[in-house]
Parts: C-alpha cells; sequence; structure tokens
C-alpha cells in the first residue's frame, strides 16, 4: 500500500463534509464514494466515483490500480460493511471490524450482542410481513432491521396500527424485513465514545432533542445530558460493554439509550462510526475535541489527541422545514448576522438555494445545523432562541 494514496471517503452528503473539509486542511488527496453526484461533498474531493457505498466490489472496480491509503465515513451505516471489506482488502493502517458493521446495519445483530454482553434487555421480533403479531404488548417501537436515518420509524399504541407500520417499515429495509421492539420509557440520551486499545479516551453524553410525534426524529442535542453522575457511569459502562462484544478497539462508536425513570439504561441501537446530525460540531464546540481529525488519523495510522481543551455546554440545533407539503428553498436570510452572534459556534445551511426541501419526516431531509454554546445550559438556550428569530429559510410551496 502506497503511504501516499488517497483518502477513500464513503459518501459525500451533508454528515461527511467535515471529512473533506479536514483533508482539505491537511493536503490530503480525497476519493467520495455516493451513488449520486449532487451531493455537497462531491466538489470538495478530489476524485468522484458515482457508485453506491454498499456495493464494495464495484467500489474496487471503479478505483481500478488506485490504492487508497485509508477509509473513512461518518454519520451513515449503510456503508459499514464495504468499510470492513475495502479497509481489510487494500491493508489499511483501521481495520474495520466485521462484527461491528454487523451490529451496526442490522438492528436484530445488535440485539443478539446486546444479549451476548448481559445488558438489560427487553422483548423483541422480526418479521418479514405486513401482518398482525400474536402476543405482542403494547406500545412498540417497528423498525426496518437495515436502515437509519429515522426511516419507517414508529411508535404503535394499539394493535389496530400494527400491520400499516410494518409496512411502512418493510418499504424502507434493503433485506425485507422489519424489527418490533418493546417500548421503553424513558429520557432519549445519547453516547458517543471514542476508543483507543479499549478503552475509551473520549465519551460524552446528550439528550435528544425529540420532535414530537410517533417517528422519534432528533431535531437535535442539548450538550452535556443533565443526568447524574451514577447514571453517567453506567451508560458509558454499557457502550464499552458493546463495544467489546462487537470486537471494536479503536475508534468512534454511538449508542441511542434510554435512560428509565428506575435508573436502568436500555441501549436501543449502535452506530459504530461518528453519530450523524453534525453531533462532531457540537463535540468541538462544547470540549474543543476534534474527533473528525482523530478519525482521519486513526485512518491514516497517525496518532490524535482527545484530551478536552474546555468544558461548557452547547445545543446542536437541526434545520429543517416546518411544513408538510414539499416545496423548494427560495432564500437564505440572516446567516451571516447569525454567525456574528455571541456564543453561535457554528451556522450552515446545506441545502443549496433552489433546491428541493421535504417535510422532515427523516433525517436525510435536515437543511442544515446551528451550534451554539454558553457558560450554562439557559445561556445556550438564550443564543439559540435569538439565531432561530434572526435567521429566515424562505420556503416555497411545490416542486422546484
Amino acid at each position: 500500500m502506497s503511504a501516499d494514496g488517497p483518502l477513500l471517503v464513503l459518501g459525500a452528503g451533508e454528515e461527511q463534509l467535515p471529512l473533506f473539509r479536514e483533508a482539505r486542511l491537511r493536503g490530503l488527496r480525497t476519493i467520495a464514494v455516493d451513488w449520486r453526484d449532487d451531493r455537497p461533498g462531491v466538489p470538495l474531493a478530489d476524485r468522484f466515483l458515482r457508485v453506491s457505498t454498499r456495493d464494495h466490489a464495484a467500489v474496487v472496480a471503479a478505483l481500478g490500480e488506485t490504492r487508497p491509503s485509508g477509509v473513512v465515513s461518518a454519520g451513515s451505516d449503510m456503508c459499514l460493511l464495504s468499510w470492513h471489506m475495502l479497509s481489510r482488502r487494500y491493508g489499511t493502517p483501521h481495520l474495520y471490524p466485521r462484527e461491528a458493521a454487523d451490529a451496526s446495519m442490522d438492528k436484530a445483530a445488535f440485539h443478539r450482542i446486546a444479549r451476548s454482553a448481559g445488558l438489560p434487555g427487553y422483548r423483541w421480533a422480526v418479521t418479514r410481513r405486513a401482518e398482525p403479531m400474536p402476543g405482542l404488548e403494547f406500545p412498540v417501537v417497528v423498525k426496518p432491521v437495515d436502515a437509519s436515518g429515522g426511516k419507517g420509524v414508529a411508535l404503535v399504541r394499539e394493535p389496530s396500527g400494527l400491520v400499516a407500520a410494518l409496512a411502512a417499515a418493510l418499504a424502507h429495509s434493503v433485506c425485507g424485513e422489519a424489527v418490533v421492539e418493546e417500548f421503553r420509557e424513558g429520557r432519549n440520551i445519547t453516547v458517543e465514545v471514542f476508543l483507543r486499545d479499549g478503552a475509551a479516551a473520549f465519551s460524552v453524553l446528550t439528550e435528544k432533542r425529540v420532535i414530537p410525534g410517533p417517528g422519534f426524529l432528533i431535531g437535535g442535542h442539548t450538550c452535556p445530558a443533565p443526568i447524574a453522575a451514577e447514571s453517567r457511569r453506567r451508560i458509558v459502562e454499557a457502550a464499552l460493554r458493546l463495544c467489546a462484544a462487537m470486537g471494536w478497539r479503536d475508534g468512534p462508536a454511538h449508542f441511542d439509550v434510554i435512560l428509565a425513570p428506575d435508573g436502568t439504561p436500555y441501549v436501543l441501537e449502535v452506530g459504530a462510526r461518528l453519530c450523524g446530525n453534525g453531533y462532531p460540531r457540537l463535540t468541538r464546540a462544547v470540549y474543543g475535541v476534534d474527533t473528525v481529525g482523530a478519525l482521519i488519523s486513526l485512518a491514516l495510522g497517525e496518532p490524535y489527541d482527545l484530551t478536552p481543551r474546555r468544558h461548557g455546554h452547547g445545543i446542536i440545533h437541526v434545520l429543517r422545514s416546518p411544513y408538510e407539503w414539499d416545496g423548494g428553498l427560495a432564500r437564505v436570510d440572516g446567516l451571516d448576522e447569525v454567525r456574528a452572534l455571541p456564543g453561535v459556534a457554528d451556522a450552515e445551511v446545506v441545502t443549496p438555494v433552489g433546491a428541493p426541501v421535504h417535510p422532515f419526516t427523516q433525517s436525510g431531509h435536515k437543511l442544515g445545523y446551528l451550534v451554539v454554546t454558553g457558560d450554562s445550559a439557559e445561556d445556550a438556550e438564550a443564543t439559540l432562541k435569538k439565531a432561530l428569530a434572526t435567521l429566515r429559510l424562505v420556503i416555497t410551496r411545490g416542486p422546484r
């Protein structure tokens, strides 16, 4: 393998933008892989392969004689098996584990690994059919086995809603399976750990800002999660046990957790990758920790530093359409003024003016991000309120 080969980035969407930008700052050549050529990361790459990130064999064929020096991605589960296969084929410094890809991409595989790790469990079942399932206790959560970003996820409170929810979940599943899980009441927590040699070099817990409705869509995160120290310890411990069970010793992994009223942490899902929804922007703003830079260094076999430089409070807010109809982004007003506000660490509209805008029914329909910080949680909330009052996204109705 050539040490000066390009960095292969799986995906070119908004979640991968920080990877391309960091690579440019370092003077690294990049190759972007995506099945769409209108992704925002494509212009930032030195070379673009219009190939599905799921199809590692097609990626190899498109690369030809080029041998990448490292493979990375962020914010997406669909490419993780390819990450494993490509890192193994090219002998990159960071070999992505197959077990981690399985647990991240297949919710049934995750449940089996969680059980083997001895974590607090809850009932679940897998089906390939949209039909009644006798014996279930409601409410339940229905999900595609192998989709992410909130696609096809629904809370079903009564048996009468199960068949429709299963049909929607199966429509989003590549393998044609849906998982039905016992609903757990509690606080929605995300924990991200960045491991080095099997130990947590950095960890952060946030509380999800869940949008009301049956789909559990994430409108942002509050950092740090305002929970007791003992709950934090138990959640991080559960995350590390899962990492060990899926062979994850180096790199970032995030976990969705329900913290029950009795203090029990129930892990719902794992993504052995950087968390999406702009999460790395938040950890950098609040703690001064550059997880994107660390991931690239890990991929290339270089040293990296995850020492927090500060400890504050912050919020990431996902910019999204407030409407239930399709339209187009006609104009963005006030973005420069928002960026100039004290306490605004990051503000970006990733959707180009003139592009289609869809109702926020999945995370892929986000328009951008706001990241705000403060000396207290109240300060961060006040800055977010001011920023949202200053920014105006003008959306017109109808197709563009």
